[in-house]
């Protein structure tokens, strides 16, 4: 390894730092929201399904991005592109302070979702790129700030909505994200295309790997079951950041039990990203979504039966949490291990449009069966199904690396 390459690789660490942080300030828009949700249903005479379409729309605004910034920051440069995106994050939740009515507020809240999406992307292809001897740990690295990020923040904004209101609780964060996020973009960046760590570290089998264009990779069925998959199991770890609090209130849940979930859920949400990272650099991908879904499923059915008892509703969230966030970062991994570095911001942002039917089921729809049966019940049984056939679709006899004929 020469010094360019030397230096490269010490570098990486102070990239995959600052993408880190990134993710951990733009998860305020995903893992806080049932914090402003709740506080919008006091302050507003907005139903649960306009509520919840809030989430929906940045879901899909946060997803139906990714191609397109991808297909630019492989390109051109991951660093222009995450500079604007801060400031459409910043901006976004700063506008949502000047509104009351829900389509405006959809609009800003959506903006913002724009710039989310945008730096989750180049951030989480940071890490793929740059490590390809610990693909997984480190895309679980990344994408753990973005799901215990808010295990800081969450106290600061509640206590905020209690003293400031939420208008001044929008401009005071907004403001805040656009100082932290502007400097942190201009250090991401990706190598040179024939950068490599030192080679006894990287494996055989991800030198052998073809670069696959978007086009081709849609060519394949693997795509399709993973696509499924993501789909499926991400919308658990959505429906609790989107209907926690109201969760909570359903299942008549003291104030002090839901305070332990307030820090417990964001922090294993993270914490599972790392976990099931480094699990399937072992073990491989396929087997780890095999038992992480599996499990998560089984979790999900016990709180629909047991979640009345205050303490089990903290174990539970905590362990379906713990298990929940392992598809942000097991996917991101497998599709570099699948198709390639070369276009992974493009081809993994076409696949984390499958986050956008996760949004629809906990956004919208989870809004819509509490109107039509006065329960989240319904709705949590979906996604434990829809987990389960993940874990089904994961099966190695199913789901394995493309050949390229």
């Amino acid at each position: 390894m020469n010094a360019s390459q030397a230096s490269a690789s010490k570098f990486r660490w102070v990239i995959i730092s600052a993408a880190f942080i990134i993710m951990m300030v733009i998860s305020i828009y995903q893992y806080s929201w049932f914090l402003f949700a709740y506080t919008i249903e006091n302050n507003f005479a907005w139903n649960p399904a306009a509520i919840g379409m809030t989430f929906t729309v940045f879901a899909y605004a946060a997803t139906f991005v990714q191609p397109f910034s991808g297909f630019i920051a492989d390109s051109y440069g991951p660093r222009k592109m995450a500079l604007a995106a801060s400031f459409l994050v910043g901006i976004g939740f700063i506008l949502c302070s000047f509104v009351s009515s829900p389509h405006v507020f959809y609009l800003y809240y959506g903006l913002g979702g724009l710039g989310v999406g945008v730096l989750y992307g180049i951030s989480t292809a940071c890490a793929v790129k740059w490590f390809p001897d610990r693909r997984g740990f480190a895309a679980g690295l990344v994408v753990f700030g973005f799901g215990a990020g808010t295990a800081i923040f969450n106290f600061f904004i509640q206590a905020l909505l209690d003293s400031k209101g939420l208008s001044s609780t929008f401009l005071w964060v907004g403001s805040c994200m656009l100082i932290i996020l502007a400097p942190l973009s201009l250090l991401l960046s990706y190598p040179a295309q024939e950068w490599s760590p030192p080679s006894k570290s990287v494996d055989q089998k991800s030198k052998k790997v073809i670069n696959y264009k978007p086009a081709e990779m849609l060519k394949t069925y693997q795509w399709f079951l993973i696509y499924f998959s993501f789909a499926g199991t991400v919308s658990i770890v959505l429906m609790f950041g989107a209907q926690m609090k109201m969760l909570a209130r359903e299942f008549n849940i003291p104030e002090s039990y839901f305070n332990w979930v307030l820090v417990l859920f964001p922090l294993a949400n993270g914490l599972s990203r790392v976990f099931a990272g480094a699990v399937s650099d072992k073990i491989g991908r396929e087997k780890t979504m095999m038992l992480f879904y599996s499990v998560l499923s089984l979790s999900i059915f016990a709180f629909v039966l047991l979640a009345h008892i205050p303490v089990l509703f903290v174990i539970i969230v905590f362990t379906a949490s713990l298990l929940g966030g392992a598809p942000f970062a097991l996917y991101p991994a497998t599709i570099g291990d699948y198709y390639g570095t070369k276009y992974s911001t493009t081809n993994y942002g076409i696949t984390y449009t499958a986050k956008a039917w996760a949004g629809l089921i906990s956004g919208w729809l989870s809004g819509y069966l509490l109107i039509k049966f006065g329960s989240y019940r319904l709705a949590l049984v979906i996604v434990a199904v829809c987990s389960l056939m993940a874990a089904a679709l994961s099966n190695r006899r199913l789901l394995k690396m493309p050949s390229k004929k």
